[in-house]
């Protein structure tokens, strides 16, 4: 068994890794400011934002303007994600269509 696994190590040594090829064009790398990277960072922060459950929240960029949608529990979330999204590097603005769950 041990030399099962020296054979294979030494495998692995000599294993060569050829440069990355792409069929087509190489993709594209967006910019930190481009809307859809701004929007993914804005997301991703609402989701790991402590006393706010943004499970049922939607995040859109239109340029560096930020629209918040969705349903949560109570207002306190609702003006939670809204400062949480204000407070983004690359945020001007912030639409906040977000809806407390069961109000009418």
């Amino acid at each position: 068994m041990a030399s099962n696994v020296s054979s294979a190590l030494s495998e692995v040594d000599a294993m060569i890794f050829k440069k990355r090829t792409f069929y087509g064009d190489e993709p594209e790398r967006q910019a930190a400011d481009h809307p859809a990277e701004l929007e993914r960072r804005v997301a991703h922060f609402l989701a790991v934002a402590p006393g706010l459950d943004a499970a049922d929240l939607t995040v859109t960029a239109k340029g560096n303007t930020i629209i918040l949608a969705g349903f949560v529990a109570t207002a306190a979330e609702v003006a939670r994600a809204e400062e949480a999204a204000r407070h983004m590097q690359g945020v001007a603005e912030v639409v906040n269509r977000i809806e407390i769950a069961g109000a009418k």
